[in-house]
């Protein structure tokens, strides 16, 4: 039945494979089960708990149906849930109307929310009539070549500082690095540095003997080194949290409830839409915000697609993917069902990397963590327990090995160097792969048009690159 459906031997891949790689997924991308509620919400479980609670069972539901369909539709091993970034705005948009109409946080969510349902809908509208895909194809050769490579360096920039914190913008490049060698000598040693001193040591720790046991493993010819590392990792991270900092990893799990709050998304988040507060924040507003979301959505969903596929060999001698048109309506019908359900913007998960490299290449990886995401609408506390830093070690390891892409570049082309090097430096520090794309698009388009070559740009990209100019200086 299995092969039927997922034609695992026509991709060189088994169903423990698969299994093992969509778990290796869900993993690295669980972390979004609780902060995506904590963003959208302004992190008010405690001040509003039914709309967190339904934001969490919004969550878990929407990402499952998004993945599920993914999985079936398009036979890809791609993971979906609401977009990081993307919910980061959709939060702004919220408090903005909240300030604007003098609606309370709940009602201006659901306000908001009709952007998304919309979003979704023009989507499905443009993957049906194949618009997205054609969108896909005026993406140059080479600007897609890069794309693959700058994913690789935002994943190695998630997890060496977002989550292992090893550095970030506010404490200096490499501050945890320099005060953790620093601890080593003993006058250090002896200074009572606080518990969220030793946290960051214990992650940093955690991070890289993950990494160096999922490196071991994998060269060792292991199967599933990836899962397995971060596994290890999670069980450093909890020893160290038992013996160095006192405290017990799995206390939460004792008062956790177990029991989803269906209630709370009913009455909150499920199909929830207040059109009419919708329509008070003006036309022009609700239309800049419309194509704004529209255009970090595709341009994100497709970086994602085709630098994880190319990095999987995916891609053919074209560098277009088999199955694009029924990926990008899976992406489409997630959306959809992330605005009825409760939530902003569902779009594909750049973490599916991390399942692709665990050896995914087919549905049953996301089959997999979409039942993974059903099942924590029951079981989220043991979701919650799996420390950032396990996940960083995942992320770094799929980071370097995207990263290797650049082989595919032809460096003496400037017209391919120039937009790759500059995605390369967008994305990490942009942390979207839309923009980074729109960058890319827009070099390449300029060196073409004053090298005398602008009839080698097709219409379509001619379009594209004119529409991130706008959205570069004018929506912003």
């Amino acid at each position: 039945m299995l092969e039927k459906i997922f034609k695992l031997k026509e991709n060189n891949t088994t169903v423990k494979t698969e299994i093992i790689a969509g778990l290796t997924t869900f993993m690295t991308m669980a972390y979004i089960i609780a902060l995506n509620p904590n963003l959208l919400t302004g992190f008010g479980k405690d001040t509003m708990p039914e709309l967190w609670n339904g934001v969490f069972l919004a969550t878990c539901i929407a990402s499952a149906i998004g993945t599920i369909v993914m999985a079936f539709l398009a036979n890809k091993p791609f993971a979906m849930a609401p977009g990081m970034g993307l919910n980061s705005f959709f939060a702004v948009v919220v408090t903005n109307i909240v300030a604007l109409t003098g609606m309370t946080y709940v009602a201006s969510f659901q306000s908001a929310l009709c952007i998304v349902l919309i979003e979704g809908i023009v989507f499905l509208v443009l993957s049906v009539l194949n618009i997205r895909e054609k969108i896909v194809d005026a993406i140059p050769l080479g600007v897609r070549l890069g794309i693959a490579p700058a994913i690789g360096l935002m994943l190695l920039n998630i997890g060496v500082g977002s989550n292992a914190g090893i550095y970030s913008e506010n404490g200096g490049p490499f501050y945890a690095m320099r005060d953790f060698f620093g601890a080593l000598t003993p006058s250090l040693a002896k200074t009572n540095m606080g518990s969220g001193y030793s946290a960051m040591v214990l992650s940093v720790v955690t991070m890289f003997v993950g990494l160096f046991a999922i490196v071991v493993l994998a060269q060792r010819g292991v199967k599933g080194a990836v899962l397995l590392g971060m596994l290890i990792s999670s069980i450093i991270y909890w020893a160290g949290e038992a013996v160095f900092l006192g405290t017990n990893p799995f206390a939460s799990l004792a008062t956790a409830s177990f029991v989803p709050a269906f209630g709370d998304m009913a009455s909150t988040t499920l199909f929830k839409f207040d059109f009419r507060g919708f329509a008070e924040i003006g036309w022009f507003t609700a239309i800049t915000l419309i194509i704004t979301f529209c255009i970090i959505d595709m341009f994100d969903t497709i970086g994602t697609l085709v630098g994880t596929a190319s990095r999987a060999g995916m891609l053919d001698k074209n560098g277009k993917m088999p199955n694009m048109k029924q990926a990008l309506l899976s992406d489409a019908v997630g959306t959809v069902a992330g605005s009825l359900t409760g939530t902003s913007t569902v779009t594909t998960f750049v973490e599916s990397a991390s399942g692709v490299e665990a050896g995914g290449r087919t549905g049953l990886t996301a089959l997999t963590t979409g039942i993974m995401f059903l099942a924590c609408i029951f079981i989220a506390p043991i979701a919650g327990i799996i420390p950032a830093a396990a996940t960083s070690s995942a992320l770094i390891y799929v980071g370097v090995l995207m990263v290797a892409g650049l082989k595919n570049v032809d460096f003496d082309d400037i017209c391919q160097s120039l937009p790759v090097a500059l995605m390369m430096i967008a994305m990490p520090i942009s942390g979207s792969i839309g923009h980074a794309i729109g960058l890319g698009l827009i070099t390449y388009t300029v060196i073409k048009v004053f090298t005398g070559k602008a009839k080698d740009v097709s219409i379509l990209t001619y379009v594209l690159s004119l529409i991130f100019l706008l959205k570069f200086f004018i929506v912003a």
